[in-house]
């Protein structure tokens, strides 16, 4: 049936019968390979943040000591915010610690309690000014693990008037239990 009615055509028909097939042919397999193709590179990148999701949790078993042990500590060393007057408690002791190495706190502002499913905190703004070193030593010593303070934006620069002096403002918190003793 195809031949004959190919047959009735002249040569001119024939060839743009034949032009327009293969322009059909190459469309449709140009479809069909940009399919399979985009289908195998989905796979791949799900095929890789799978095992990627694997060697992640492959690290975190590993680690499941390690977390639980710090998950035991946190849970008997962690303390509870009983008031939120705590916040003047912050800045005190900030300031002890300031003074043990000579960092000049300007404009201290106390925040407020901010609660997250893990943690409460209470937040402090400071500004500072000291010298390099003691800067370091301060930011050190703040942050012990036992103290539960956490410096949670810091903006550092150098003093216009003199380079050797660094003038730094804090947003400093202290981590508390988060409510209900989770």
């Amino acid at each position: 049936m195809i031949a004959a009615w190919f047959a009735r055509m002249n040569q001119r028909e024939r060839l743009l019968t034949l032009g327009v097939g293969g322009v059909v042919f190459l469309l449709i397999n140009l479809f069909l390979w940009s399919a399979l193709l985009g289908r195998s590179a989905n796979l791949r990148a799900d095929w890789a943040a799978q095992s990627s999701a694997r060697t992640e949790q492959k690290v975190y078993l590993d680690e499941y000591d390690t977390w639980t042990r710090r998950a035991a500590w946190l849970k008997k060393y962690q303390p509870s915010l009983t008031n939120p007057a705590e916040a003047s408690s912050l800045l005190t002791q900030v300031q002890q610690i300031a003074g043990k190495y000579t960092v000049q706190i300007d404009n201290p502002q106390i925040g407020s309690v901010e609660k997250t499913p893990t943690h409460q905190s209470v937040a402090a703004t400071i500004e500072t000014k000291s010298g390099w070193e003691p800067l370091v030593h301060f930011l050190s010593d703040a942050q012990n693990p036992e103290a539960f303070i956490v410096f949670e934006n810091v903006n550092l620069m150098i003093d216009s008037g003199d380079p050797t002096i660094m003038r730094g403002r804090f947003k400093i918190a202290k981590w508390f239990k988060a409510a209900g003793g989770k």
